[in-house]
């Protein structure tokens, strides 16, 4: 016997709250119930193109629509107030990044959710992009990363700064892989379009010695969303957009000193390149399966609102990378440009 679908409803329904609902509305172990909007026109047209029902209060969801979980695809200001309000009422939830605009809010939200036993899940969609579990496989220890995360501009999130818009993407995944705890913090950034930073750059050093340069920029020509990293055994170069990942590893053997360089004239090697790459290195492209990492999200949350397991990217993941953010947003403060 199969196990019940989640009855859910989606809070917003823009341009990323739509992708939730239609993809809501095709999975398998989702009932999707209704929609809600602030603007009605809205509400009602999503709401008829899956054929479920509509709202237009984010607070006051209708008691017979009977839920089990929520959505909430709104502005960052509003996720604080919405979130505690339906975990409060018994709901489970979904959050889009950022978790909240304030440290202080994620933490309460935490501490709520694990007072109610409720499912708090963030929607860090990168960390189910292929590219990084694949990367996660190969058990990879990070000593240096470069991120840089570029974007048209897009009319989207001018509530937040681009340091919480896309920049929080690349922080949420550097720190799952390396797994510990900044200690300095120095970032540039400024404003171009909007009132908040619409460009920055920061560097981040963690307890474990592991540098990470980050760039995020969202008055881009074209979008662009990279990182490398480099570790002691390996180079790994990594696509988002392309869903692309080449890994380089030193060959078993390796060892530098039993290797005479002042011996070696590249003028006698009739194919440095086969000596380097095919003698000295192995080279592994990432082969990624064709998936969509926000329904992989969506199918997460919904297994965790049935099995009661704690989520990949929970309350608590959602707030060190908020955490972090600030420490970020704090530097450029101090660094006026």
């Amino acid at each position: 016997m199969s196990a019940p679908r989640v009855r859910v409803a989606v809070i917003g329904v823009g341009h990323l709250g739509k992708s939730h609902a239609r993809l809501l509305a095709a999975i398998p172990g989702a009932e999707l119930v209704g929609v809600v909007d602030v603007r009605e026109d809205v509400a009602k047209a999503v709401a008829a193109q899956w054929g479920v029902a509509s709202a237009t209060d984010p607070s006051e969801i209708p008691e017979d629509w009977r839920l089990d979980a929520v959505s909430i695809v709104t502005p960052t200001a509003s996720h604080f107030d919405l979130a505690r309000t339906h975990m409060s009422r018994g709901l489970d939830v979904l959050i889009e990044k950022p978790m909240t605009r304030e440290v202080s809010e994620a933490r309460e939200l935490c501490e709520l959710a694990e007072r109610e036993g409720r499912i708090l899940q963030v929607g860090h969609v990168e960390r189910f992009n292929p590219v990084i579990r694949a990367v996660r496989e190969f058990e990879i220890e990070p000593r240096y990363i470069e991120c840089d995360r570029l974007a048209p501009f897009s009319f989207r999130s001018t509530d937040i700064g681009v340091v919480l818009d896309l920049m929080i993407h690349d922080i949420d995944v550097i720190q799952s892989l390396v797994a510990s705890p900044v200690v300095d913090v120095e970032a540039f950034g400024g404003a171009i379009f909007t009132p908040a930073e619409d460009l920055a750059s920061a560097r981040l050093r963690f307890e474990n010695g592991c540098i990470a340069r980050l760039s995020a920029n969202r008055v881009a020509l074209k979008q662009s969303r990279r990182m490398r990293m480099f570790s002691r055994e390996s180079y790994v170069s990594l696509d988002f957009g392309k869903k692309y990942g080449l890994i380089i590893k030193k060959a078993p053997g390796w060892d530098l000193q039993q290797l005479d360089l002042a011996s070696l004239d590249p003028e006698n090697i009739q194919d440095l390149w086969k000596f380097v790459f095919e003698g000295l290195l192995e080279i592994r492209e990432l082969s990624m399966d064709e998936t969509n990492p926000l329904e992989d999200e969506l199918e997460h949350f919904l297994c965790c609102v049935r099995t009661r397991e704690q989520p990949e990217v929970d309350g608590r993941a959602g707030l060190l990378a908020l955490e972090t953010a600030h420490l970020v947003l704090d530097s450029i403060a101090g660094n006026e440009w």
